[in-house]
C-alpha cells in the first residue's frame, strides 16, 4: 500500500510504478500450507508510506483531497477494504474504503496542529482479516502567512526624562508571530512607527524605540501617544501587520527655578501667641516636581529676624514661618521679613541657566484682640502605617482658649493643607482620623493644618500642624538600577566579569535593604553566563566560556530574580541585555556591530574612510567631464560645411514686397570662395555610404548656365551663390534640404524676384526637365508624359 498526494485521475499504472512495492506474501494468506523452509524467509511488505503535505486554511466547498493509499495486492474488483485511523480519523480526515482517497473534511490550521499520526489497514472486505500489517503515515500541514504579528505585553508604558538627548533608548518592544518561522519569511517581523513622530522613532529590526526630537519639555507636554506597527514579510507588500501603543511620560529633571507668587505677603499674628506658633506659610512654586521641586527657605533680612523663623514643612514645598520670640503689641505692632527659597536638589546640565531661587517679603502684623484658641502643642507628629485601615485615627489635637470666657472651640482642617482629602477631623472631639488609603511611595509625608476657632466669636482662630509620617511596609517588589544593558568582548574567557549588577527597592525598611539574586528557571542552565549573589546586595554576572563572536550571535538575554529581604518577600524579575563587542586589549569597547568584521585586518578605519573619500571624488570628477563633453558634442553632418545661411522670418504685420527684407541681412549669406567657384562641389565623390537615395534629385538637372550665368548686377553674384548651393545640395545624398520658406503675409507682392522657396515651385512658371524620367523603364513613362507636356521654355524664375 502506498501514500499519495496526486489525483485520483493519473493513472493505476504510475501510481503503482511511483508508490508501492511489491512483496512476496506468505503462503498461509493465499492458502497455500507454509512449508518448513518458509520461516526462514523474511516477508516483504506490501505497501510503503509517504508523508502527506497539505497547505493549511483551506476554504473550498468540496472536502480537501490529501492522497490516495493502494496496496499492491489491490485488483480493483472492490475486495480490498481500506480503514483509516489515529489522529483525526472520521472527524478530521476521512477515506474512500473503496479507492482509500483521503480527504480533509474540517479546515485545517497549523497554528493548532502542525501534523497528524495516521495508520491504515487494508483488510478483506468479505472476511474482514487483515491483508497486510498496519502502518502509520503522517500528514503535515504546510504554513501561509494568516497571522498577523501581536503584541503580547499591549499596550505599553514608559517614561524617559525630558531634555534627553536624541537617541536615548525609551523601551523595547517585541513583536510575536503565530506562523512558522522556519518558512519564507511569514514570521520576519519589522517595525514601524505610524504615530509619534517627529518625538519619537524606533529601530526597525530590534522595535527599540528612542527619543527622536530633542529638548522636550514636560512642563509643556508630559504625555505622548506612540503608535508601533510590526508587519511581517520582512515589511513587504503583503504582509500582516499589528499594532500597539505606548504611553510615553517625560520625566522631570531640575530646569525651572522657583517663583513666588506674590512679591508681598501679609501676615498677622495675636500678641499672645506662644513661640512657635505658626504665622503663615509661604511658597516659591516650582513646575518641576518631586525632589526637583522641594525648596529650602531662609528669612535674610528685616527687622523681625530675630522675632521669627522659617521652616520647610514635612514636604519639602512649604515655607512655615513661626513665631520665635514673644509678641508684645505695644512695643512693636507689625515686623517685616524678607525671605528667600531655593531649590536644595540641582541638576549640575542646568545650573548655569537662571539662579534657582527666589525672594519675597512677608510683612507681619501683631493683633492687640481678644486671643484665639491655643493648642496644647504648637505642631504634632504622627507616625502611621501605610497599610492603616480606612478610619484609623491618626491624632487628637486639642485647643482651648485662653480668654477668660473660656469659650467653645470647633475644629477644621485647611483644605489647602489636605487638597487630595485623605483626612477627616472630627468637628467637637479633634480627631483626626483617615478617609483613604495611605502609599508612603506616593505622599510619604502629610502636613495638616488643623484650624481651632471659638464658638462665640469664629473670628477667633488658630492653627497647629499636624505633621503625618507614613511609615513603610514592604509592598512594593525590587527591581535592577540604572540601564538593563551589558557587554562581553569577544575575547573574554570563561569566568571573567562582565557586569555587577545591583537593585533598587521603593521600600524603605528599617533594617536596610537585603536584596537576594539568581538567574530565572528558564536560564537556570544557561551555557553562557552564570551569576553569584555576592551577600552585599550586588551580584556579578560570569561567563561561563569563552571563544564569543559576533558573527554567531550579538545579543544575549539574561532573566535575573531579585528577592527583598522583608516580609513578605516580593520578587521581580529584570532581563539583562548583553551584547557582545570588539573590544580592545584594555578590554574598551570598540564596536558592537557585527559588520565590523568585514574589514580587512591591515585596514584601519581611518584608511577605509580615505579610500571611500577618494572613490567618491574620482567618481565626481568623471560625472563632471562627462557632462561637459555631452554639452559640447555637436550634431553629426554629411557635410563639413556648418554655416546655415537660410532661415525663417516671420512679421506680425507685414508689409509687401522688398520693404519686407530689411530686417533681414542678406550678407549673411555672402562667401565669395562658393560665389566666384560654384561649379565644382566641394566633395564631390562624397556620398554617405550606408544610404544611397533610390530617386536621384530632380534639381541635378538644373543646366550649368544657370550656375555660371552672367551678371545682374550685383544681384549676380547672389544668384550664381543660390544655384551653386542648389546645385552642391542635390549632389550631395545624405545633405539636408537647403531651401526654406520664407513666411510673409503677402509673400511677392512688390517683390522683382516673387518668392525665392522652391517649396512653392509648384505654383511657379519655373521650367523643369523631366526628359530624364523616360531612361527609369516603363513605368515612369506616363509620368515623363504628363509632365513634359508642361515644359516651357521661358527663363527660370532665379
Amino acid at each position: 500500500m502506498g501514500g499519495r498526494s496526486r489525483p485520483p485521475a493519473a493513472g493505476s499504472a504510475s501510481l503503482l510504478a511511483a508508490l508501492c512495492i511489491l512483496t512476496l506474501l506468505p503462503r498461509g494468506l493465499v492458502g497455500k500450507p507454509a512449508e518448513e523452509g518458509d520461516a526462514l524467509h523474511r516477508v516483504k511488505r506490501g505497501w510503503v508510506w509517504n508523508q502527506f503535505f497539505v497547505l493549511e486554511e483551506y476554504t473550498g466547498l468540496e472536502p480537501l483531497y490529501i492522497g490516495k493509499l493502494h496496496s499492491d495486492m489491490d485488483r480493483g474488483d472492490g475486495s480490498i477494504k481500506y480503514i483509516l485511523s489515529g489522529e483525526g480519523a472520521g472527524t478530521t480526515f476521512t477515506i474512500d474504503d473503496g479507492t482509500g482517497d483521503i480527504h480533509a473534511i474540517q479546515r485545517l490550521d497549523r497554528e493548532v496542529k502542525a501534523q497528524y499520526l495516521l495508520r491504515a489497514q487494508a483488510r478483506n472486505r468479505l472476511t474482514d482479516q487483515p491483508l497486510e500489517p498496519e502502518s502509520q503515515f503522517v500528514v503535515k500541514i504546510q504554513d501561509i502567512n494568516d497571522n498577523e504579528p501581536k503584541f503580547p505585553d499591549g499596550p505599553y508604558h514608559a517614561s524617559v526624562p525630558e531634555m534627553s538627548h536624541i537617541g536615548t533608548s525609551v523601551i523595547q518592544l517585541t513583536a510575536t508571530d503565530a506562523d512558522d518561522p522556519t518558512y519564507g519569511s511569514s514570521a520576519r517581523v519589522v517595525y514601524s512607527i505610524l504615530e509619534g513622530q517627529p518625538y519619537f522613532s524606533v529601530d526597525a529590526k530590534t522595535g527599540v524605540v528612542r527619543v527622536s526630537l530633542a529638548d522636550m519639555d514636560r512642563e509643556t507636554r508630559e504625555n505622548y501617544t506612540v503608535v508601533i506597527q510590526a508587519k511581517d514579510m520582512g515589511g513587504q507588500l503583503g504582509g500582516l501587520a499589528g499594532t500597539t501603543s505606548v504611553n510615553i511620560r517625560l520625566g522631570d529633571v531640575n530646569d525651572n527655578p522657583p517663583t513666588f507668587d506674590q512679591r508681598l505677603y501679609q501676615m498677622s499674628i495675636p500678641e499672645a501667641a506662644p513661640v512657635g506658633s505658626v504665622v503663615g506659610r509661604i511658597w516659591a512654586k516650582d513646575r518641576d516636581v518631586g525632589v526637583n521641586a522641594e525648596m529650602e527657605y531662609s528669612i535674610i533680612d528685616g527687622d523681625g529676624r530675630d522675632t521669627f523663623d522659617i521652616s520647610t514643612d514635612p514636604t519639602n514645598l512649604f515655607g512655615i514661618i513661626t513665631v520665635k520670640r514673644p509678641l508684645n503689641f505695644e512695643s512693636k505692632p507689625s515686623y517685616t521679613l524678607k525671605v528667600e527659597g531655593a531649590n536644595t536638589h540641582l541638576d549640575p546640565a542646568f545650573r548655569h541657566r537662571v539662579p534657582f531661587k527666589d525672594m519675597t517679603i512677608v510683612h507681619v502684623s501683631v493683633e492687640d484682640v481678644d486671643e484665639p484658641p491655643l493648642f496644647d502643642a504648637p505642631a504634632y507628629y504622627v507616625e502611621l502605617a501605610e497599610d492603616a485601615e480606612i478610619g484609623t485615627v491618626v491624632r487628637t489635637v486639642t485647643a482651648r482658649d485662653p480668654d477668660a470666657a473660656n469659650n467653645t472651640v470647633r475644629y477644621s482642617i485647611e483644605k489647602s493643607s489636605d487638597p487630595d482629602k485623605f483626612f477627616y477631623l472630627e468637628i467637637t472631639s479633634g480627631s483626626l482620623m483617615t478617609v483613604r488609603s495611605l502609599d508612603r511611595e506616593e505622599v510619604g509625608w502629610h502636613n495638616i493644618t488643623i484650624l481651632a476657632m471659638e464658638m462665640n466669636n469664629p473670628t477667633q482662630i488658630s492653627s497647629a500642624s499636624v505633621a503625618v509620617r507614613v511609615l513603610d511596609v514592604n509592598d512594593n517588589p525590587p527591581s535592577l538600577t540604572h540601564y538593563l544593558e551589558a557587554y562581553v568582548c569577544e575575547s573574554a574567557k570563561a569566568g571573567q566579569l562582565i557586569q555587577t549588577v545591583t537593585a533598587v527597592d521603593p521600600d524603605q525598611p528599617l533594617g536596610g535593604q537585603h536584596f537576594s539574586y539568581r538567574l530565572a528557571p528558564e536560564a537556570a542552565n544557561n551555557p553562557n553566563f552564570t551569576l553569584r549573589d555576592n551577600q552585599d546586595n550586588t551580584a556579578w554576572i560570569l561567563t561561563r566560556r569563552g571563544g564569543w563572536s559576533q558573527q554567531d550571535q550579538t545579543v544575549f538575554y539574561l532573566p535575573v530574580v531579585i528577592s527583598d529581604g522583608e516580609q513578605p518577600v516580593q520578587t521581580s524579575t529584570s532581563t539583562l541585555t548583553v551584547r557582545v563587542c570588539s573590544c580592545d586589549r584594555e578590554g574598551n569597547v570598540m564596536s558592537c556591530d557585527a559588520e565590523a568584521h568585514s574589514l580587512p585586518a591591515s585596514l584601519s578605519r581611518g584608511a577605509l574612510i580615505a579610500i571611500l573619500a577618494c572613490i567618491f571624488v574620482l567618481l565626481v570628477m568623471i560625472l563632471l567631464m562627462l557632462s561637459l563633453r555631452t554639452h559640447r558634442k555637436k550634431p553629426y553632418l554629411c557635410d563639413e560645411e556648418e554655416n546655415v545661411h537660410e532661415n525663417i522670418v516671420r512679421y506680425d504685420d507685414e508689409g509687401g514686397g522688398e520693404e519686407d527684407t530689411e530686417a533681414f541681412d542678406i550678407g549673411a549669406m555672402w562667401n565669395p570662395r562658393e560665389a566666384h567657384h560654384p561649379q565644382p562641389p566641394p566633395h564631390p565623390g562624397k556620398t554617405r555610404q550606408d544610404m544611397l537615395p533610390e530617386i536621384e534629385s530632380l534639381s541635378r538637372y538644373v543646366p550649368q548656365a544657370c550656375v555660371a550665368g552672367g551678371g545682374l548686377g550685383e544681384g549676380s553674384n547672389v544668384r550664381g551663390y543660390v544655384l551653386a548651393k542648389l546645385l552642391d545640395a542635390d549632389s550631395d545624398a545624405c545633405a539636408p534640404p537647403y531651401d526654406s520658406l520664407q513666411t510673409y503675409a503677402y509673400e511677392g507682392e512688390g517683390s522683382v524676384a516673387e518668392s525665392l522657396s522652391s517649396l512653392q515651385s509648384g505654383a511657379s512658371n519655373t521650367d523643369h526637365e523631366y526628359d530624364y524620367l523616360s531612361d527609369w523603364g516603363p513605368r515612369f513613362k506616363k509620368l515623363a508624359e504628363m509632365y513634359g507636356a508642361l515644359e516651357t521654355n521661358g527663363a527660370p524664375a532665379w
